[in-house]
């Protein structure tokens, strides 16, 4: 689907039903063997035939949403959840029936680091590169968890040559810095697409939430998962999420530009000893940019090179506002080892580049001189 035709496909359908959705926590019961036969849809994991029953089981409102996202991103189905974590919490747990062990890339989110590191979900994890997955995987191997563009260092990850290597097992492709209007994993044969969808899909700043786009099969999975764990999406977050796709391309393609700007210029700064933007030639080695994805994002890393420097500079910022979340119309800008990554080993922090001088900026939409003078003038 181009660009034009997901503008196209969010604008027009962007208030449908929402007149017909309800709010309410429990939907009244006419007859109850039609009632108890649409609980039993909603037990296995499937959207209900009939009565929802019940908020915390189904709601019509998030459904919409779901139904949005999975055609956006190829797949049959999605699955909201409450936030991102508990998306990837659900997936964890879905697929520690296939397998005893996950292999997963760093770097990748500090929450799902530390959610995988610390066994919260009793599977054990293997950390490998990219290039050791054929070699890693086994019978046994029950998922691979990956992220590209990476947080917070924007590595690009070829997601086809990973599923080739990957085998039958499922693979769990985290999107969210690129959203669906940048990359589709599915199409590249990822099994899973996540999205915390609290950044770029809500594009606010004003909504939590999560999803997964995946088949029918794995959806059924997530929902029985999110049905026992009590984390369904709130139906108000379903319609806010749901009303951002309408902007969703527009709001990409304007912060990328600027983005791409900002790139640029801090690779010419005196005080900023790398940068790291998909954009930039060398940040794209094997020429995944115009291929794997239409363009390189909103997000931008850079390394001054000082602990103290980093922290200031995020300190001092007076447009851009120093605060971790991404992807929503105002410019952020974060220290990744003192807040989003700070649980994360200490070596495998130094292993994938996370270093203490690296911030991480969130591009939003303010003019490309404001933003620039802002940055310059701290660094």
């Amino acid at each position: 689907m181009s660009t034009h035709d997901r503008t196209k496909f969010v604008a027009q359908s962007s208030a449908h039903h929402y007149a017909e959705m309800s709010l309410k926590t429990s939907a009244p019961i006419d007859d109850v063997d039609a009632a108890a036969d649409s609980f039993a849809h909603l037990a296995e994991g499937r959207r209900p035939e009939g009565n929802p029953i019940y908020g915390r089981l189904h709601n019509d409102t998030v459904s919409e949403f779901e139904l949005a996202l999975a055609e956006l991103e190829h797949t049959d189905d999605a699955v909201a959840f409450s936030s991102g974590m508990a998306a990837v919490t659900a997936t964890v747990m879905a697929a520690s029936a296939n397998g005893d062990h996950l292999l997963a890339i760093r770097p990748l989110y500090g929450g799902t680091d530390h959610l995988l590191d610390e066994r919260v979900c009793g599977i054990d994890v293997r950390w490998v590169t990219a290039d050791e997955v054929a070699d890693a995987v086994t019978d046994t191997t029950a998922l691979v968890i990956a992220e590209t563009p990476a947080n917070p260092t924007l590595d690009l990850l070829d997601i086809q040559r990973l599923c080739d290597d990957a085998g039958d097992t499922p693979v769990l492709i985290d999107s969210t810095f690129a959203t669906p209007v940048l990359q589709n994993p599915a199409d590249l044969g990822a099994t899973l697409v996540l999205h915390s969808a609290t950044k770029y899909i809500g594009g606010h700043g004003d909504v939590i939430g999560g999803v997964v786009a995946c088949s029918e099969d794995w959806a059924q999975r997530l929902r029985q998962i999110r049905i026992a764990t009590g984390a369904l999406l709130h139906p108000m977050a379903g319609y806010l999420l749901r009303r951002g796709l309408a902007t969703l391309p527009v709001r990409m393609e304007a912060a990328q530009t600027t983005a791409r700007q900002l790139a640029v210029r801090l690779v010419e700064h005196p005080s900023v000893e790398q940068v790291y933007y998909p954009g930039l030639n060398a940040c794209d080695p094997h020429g995944l940019i115009g291929t794997q994805m239409t363009g390189p994002g909103a997000m931008i890393a850079f390394d001054v090179g000082d602990r103290q420097l980093a922290r200031r500079a995020m300190e001092d910022v007076q447009v851009i506002t120093p605060a971790v979340s991404l992807g929503t119309t105002d410019t952020l800008i974060q220290h990744p080892a003192s807040l989003t990554h700070s649980l994360v080993d200490d070596n495998a922090l130094e292993d994938c580049g996370i270093s203490p001088g690296l911030l991480r900026v969130s591009v939003g939409l303010e003019h490309v001189e404001d933003l620039w003078g802002d940055l310059d003038a701290v660094l």
